[in-house]
């Protein structure tokens, strides 16, 4: 559909041979997954990209790859250890930041790279004048492990809480949609869109917000929203944060992957619920608007996993089946995506 000169609108695909890159808009970055870096191409001033060091379980092809693209056009940039791409109202960027062997002044490896990272992300928005993190997408080497005395997970999450804090922004309440997932190697790896105007933060009504978490998860709680709605002109967009089977603050259904993946779909029900009550357009966000990622602690688990979400949601769905570790031991299943819509144009006055 042809769109007027000045709208902004983004989109997300899955690379397709049926479906040229190029008709799809300029180019905003993209994110591919594999199993190791076989494959992956050089990360470029021309293209903000992640490398995430997770298999693709299904469909069962060696890597998968999604572009983000914008109707505006687009420019880019870099700097040590960041790339990015932005068009007048979105920003796309990449961050990759190698852990040190020690502590750093007492604060632990992982912890000092995400809090690195953070604070590299927030000052580069606000060197572009885009001031809100709208959704961000984290990866890490063995992310339930433990180094230097004290779980990765929580080294993160202590990291990014001291970034987002040191930034001038909020640690609670409205802050970003995320994902936080453990992959087979490579750097701390942080993809993130912004944009000019704030986001609306989704919560769960069945769930504990993360960032008010017991102290029994870490000193520092995580840092994100359970989903977050996003506007830009007339298109609503809806970031669904990486969701799994927990209720209040505990995982449920401890070493059940089925039934595991079926609390995972209530809560991001939920969430949708949650959504459609605060959406701005007329039109409910709907199955046939998502596009998923489903990590798969066990890759033997894939097959059960994806025929309880095509039951759930029938094939209106898209999804794509990554193995990767969630970011709690007894988590097997995580569920992640996005929806998006076009709001009808306001009549002319």
């Amino acid at each position: 559909m042809q769109e007027p000169a000045m709208s902004t609108q983004i989109e997300a695909h899955v690379a397709s041979r049926a479906l040229p890159r190029q008709t799809a808009g300029h180019t905003l970055g993209r994110i591919t997954c594999g199993a190791s870096n076989a494959g992956f191409a050089a990360t470029t001033t021309a293209m903000a990209t992640q490398h995430v060091y997770a298999k693709q379980l299904h469909p069962a092809e060696a890597m998968y790859e999604e572009y983000w693209f914008s109707q505006q056009p687009t420019r880019c940039g870099h700097g040590a250890q960041l790339n990015y791409h932005y068009s007048e109202d979105v920003f796309f960027g990449v961050i990759e930041i190698h852990e040190p062997e020690h502590l750093v002044d007492g604060v632990h490896p992982l912890n000092h790279a995400a809090y690195t990272a953070y604070l590299k992300l927030f000052d580069t928005l606000d060197t572009f004048n885009f001031k809100y993190l709208w959704r961000a997408w984290n990866y890490m080497p063995s992310i339930t492990g433990t180094s230097h005395g004290q779980e990765r997970y929580q080294q993160f999450n202590a990291g990014r809480q001291r970034g987002f804090a040191l930034s001038s922004r909020s640690v609670t309440g409205n802050v970003p949609a995320a994902c936080a997932l453990g992959v087979n190697g490579g750097p701390l790896s942080v993809a993130f869109l912004a944009g000019r105007s704030p986001t609306r933060p989704i919560e769960n009504p069945r769930q504990v917000s993360a960032y008010h978490y017991p102290a029994q998860y870490g000193s520092q709680s995580p840092t994100f929203s359970r989903a977050s709605l996003a506007q830009v002109q007339q298109q609503e967009l809806l970031f669904l944060s990486g969701t799994a089977s927990i209720v209040g603050h505990q995982t449920v259904h401890v070493g059940d992957v089925k039934n595991q993946t079926i609390e995972t779909l209530a809560n991001i029900q939920a969430v949708i619920d949650q959504a459609n009550l605060r959406k701005q357009g007329h039109q409910a966000f709907g199955p046939q608007d998502l596009q998923l990622r489903v990590y798969v602690r066990h890759a033997q688990d894939c097959d059960a996993v994806r025929a309880i979400v095509n039951t759930h949601w029938g094939w209106a769905v898209q999804a794509v089946y990554l193995q990767a570790d969630i970011c709690r031991a007894d988590l097997d299943v995580e569920i992640e995506g996005i929806a998006w819509h076009t709001m009808p144009t306001p009549p002319a006055t």
